[in-house]
């Protein structure tokens, strides 16, 4: 056992926690595991039956673990992607008949990756989204509701919106497949070269519907990125809003210094 002594200033059910974390960390408990039960902790750590049961409940709202009913506490399996900033938005991943990014990139990983689509429509553009695209809010936009999946698994609720002259520059936008290599590639396709990307990120913790949405353990939170992109012409073509689960994704950039 990795904890400290009887001076440390931690809650015994909190030392409890952060040393079945660590065996987690190093998959001395892999994921899908079963852990040892409330009575077989209790006499690994020499404590009351209480204490383990309050340090699994920690473990179970930070995400880590999920109780069963009548079955025991398992670590959960938590597959995650590593999105890498710049090159996820390659043309080579997504032009001349390439993938959707998000699948490219999790096939890139050794995982599965798909979408579904939960709305497809014109609906009034919200504030941060008519901001970004130069309009007035509730001005009607054309918009493309995904639910994307890694292995079956909800993990990102991802929000595209257009203007309807883009829209109705790009027909495939308002159908549910948009042909391969997706929206980006339709976009070039009628005439917007794509020049740049830029990303907006908040942490922050979900309300109810995500929770229920992306299936969220108690404690998880979410990471809110808004990404514009633009033409070569500096016109906003589409804002992209997106939930993802925070502990489903972790985030790379490797990009040159400027001067």
């Amino acid at each position: 056992m990795t904890m400290t002594g009887p001076t440390d200033a931690r809650a015994l059910q909190v030392r409890i926690a952060d040393d079945i974390r660590a065996k987690i960390q190093a998959e001395e408990y892999p994921p899908g595991s079963k852990l040892p039960t409330y009575d077989e902790l209790a006499e690994q750590y020499k404590c009351s039956i209480a204490a383990t049961r309050r340090a699994v409940e920690l473990l179970r709202q930070q995400g880590l673990v999920i109780t069963l009913h009548g079955k025991g506490s398992f670590v959960r399996e938590r597959p995650s992607t590593r999105r890498h900033g710049t090159e996820r938005y390659s043309r080579s991943r997504w032009l001349t008949g390439g993938q959707a990014i998000l699948i490219a990139e999790a096939a890139d990983q050794g995982w599965t990756g798909g979408q579904k689509l939960r709305f497809l429509g014109e609906a009034p553009a919200p504030a941060e989204v008519a901001e970004r695209l130069g309009v007035e809010a509730g001005t009607p936009v054309w918009v493309r509701r995904r639910t994307t999946l890694i292995n079956g698994r909800p993990n990102q609720l991802a929000d595209s919106y257009y203007e309807l002259s883009v829209a109705g520059a790009t027909p495939k936008l308002k159908q549910e497949d948009t042909g391969p290599g997706g929206g980006f590639a339709r976009l070039e396709e009628a005439g917007y070269r794509l020049d740049h990307i830029r990303e907006e990120f908040m942490a922050r913790m979900p309300v109810g519907p995500e929770i229920v949405a992306l299936g969220l353990p108690e404690g998880t939170p979410v990471i809110e990125l808004i990404r514009t992109t633009y033409d070569a012409a500096n016109r906003p073509v589409e804002v992209m809003v997106s939930i993802i689960a925070g502990d489903m994704a972790t985030f790379c950039y490797d990009f040159p210094i400027p001067d």
